[in-house]
């Protein structure tokens, strides 16, 4: 995507000279050895895995030097009359527009502009030109990068491929909140990492995929293919678009291995150090929209994933309990699935089990206690 370091400069050893951007990740490129990087290919271009992209002369040492200062106590320096000091912005349209006309911008600079634009110039060019309107309406054509390149196409592909339609329910958080800040402190002081709540999101899903295995599949043609593992993908956002890490065997893991893989695999990503093997297969995948605020949505398969859970923002609402209107931080979830795999009556069981695992979180336990089971 580009280049960190400019040609012919001398780098040291481990240091990032450029960022490469596929159609999963977005990832940096580190020198390997110090010397004098030499450039083969230019900035923005599409090359093969395997394309030689630098040389580095290891030959070469490193020289600093200090530059010399020169004092003329005769002859005062004099600024030269075209190289003019000044603060004025000018948009990158104005400037190509300025380019093509052969305009020098020191015209413009001493007509006491503190921005110019397009319409600045054009008022320059033809003055008596007038604006069909005092504000600015610039257009600017960006090329999609290879993982928003692709991200679009695998999002289409799951809209048009799949026979796509989702279920929705809602979760008290009460006892998860509960147990979060009960433990959160003694949880991080000893694991190195804070208690959330997409750990228990995570753990619920193995769970029920084990009593709804239909659920882990994927069609493959005329055939469907059964899982007997959980690849748990987490969807991650970074700066360059979205990625979904993937947590394999995520159905063996206790919850301090998933909330530390789950923390060490976002910040691989949104670093860019992350590996395309660990964005690559995958069996279900879990979105949060509620880091966002977003309330409700209908999140789009991970195609061919046959399903994927949607998280949302908790929000304290009034809800009827026990035939008293009672407020409860309460969350709406979601999933969207592939009904060509699934009938409806699986994946309404399939959503209301993780609502019950997560409002009572004691059924995950298998026998253990609580500081037991988050391995305290």
């Amino acid at each position: 995507a580009r280049w960190l370091v400019e040609n012919g400069s001398y780098v040291e050893k481990d240091t990032e000279i450029a960022e490469l951007e596929s159609d999963k990740a977005t990832l940096t490129l580190n020198a390997e050895q110090s010397g004098v990087i030499e450039i083969l290919i230019p900035q923005g271009q599409t090359v093969e895995v395997g394309t030689i992209a630098c040389t580095i002369d290891t030959e070469t040492k490193h020289i600093t030097t200090q530059p010399q200062e020169t004092h003329n106590e005769s002859t005062p320096q004099q600024q030269e009359p075209s190289k003019i000091v000044h603060n004025t912005k000018i948009t990158p349209l104005a400037k190509k527009m300025m380019e093509e006309i052969g305009l020098n911008e020191n015209n413009l600079i001493n007509e006491h502009h503190e921005r110019i634009t397009t319409e600045v110039v054009k008022n320059y060019i033809q003055p008596n030109y007038t604006p069909t309107s005092k504000y600015e309406r610039e257009e600017q054509k960006v090329a999609l990068s290879p993982l928003r390149k692709k991200l679009s196409e695998r999002l289409m592909q799951a809209k048009n491929s799949t026979a796509m339609l989702t279920t929705f329910n809602e979760i008290d958080m009460s006892a998860l909140i509960a147990i979060r800040s009960q433990y959160k402190d003694i949880f991080t002081q000893k694991h190195g990492v804070k208690l959330g709540f997409m750990s228990f999101f995570s753990k619920a899903v193995t769970v029920a995929l084990k009593e709804y295995p239909v659920v882990n599949t994927r069609l493959d043609d005329n055939q469907l293919i059964y899982f007997n593992y959980v690849d748990l993908g987490i969807a991650t956002q970074t700066d360059k678009g979205l990625v979904v890490p993937v947590i394999r065997n995520a159905e063996s893991k206790s919850i301090a291995e998933l909330e530390r893989e789950i923390f060490e695999l976002a910040e691989k990503a949104r670093n860019k150090k992350i590996a395309i093997a660990e964005l690559e297969g995958g069996t279900f995948s879990i979105t949060n929209g509620g880091v966002f605020g977003s309330l409700l949505a209908t999140p789009l398969l991970n195609y061919p994933q046959t399903a994927i859970l949607g998280m949302h923002a908790i929000q304290n609402r009034p809800i009827a309990l026990n035939n008293n209107v009672v407020i409860r931080p309460m969350m709406y979830v979601a999933l969207s699935y592939d009904h060509r795999v699934l009938d409806g009556k699986d994946s309404i069981l399939f959503l209301k089990r993780i609502k019950e695992l997560i409002e009572n979180p004691s059924i995950m336990l298998n026998n253990l206690t609580l500081e037991k089971f988050l391995d305290l």
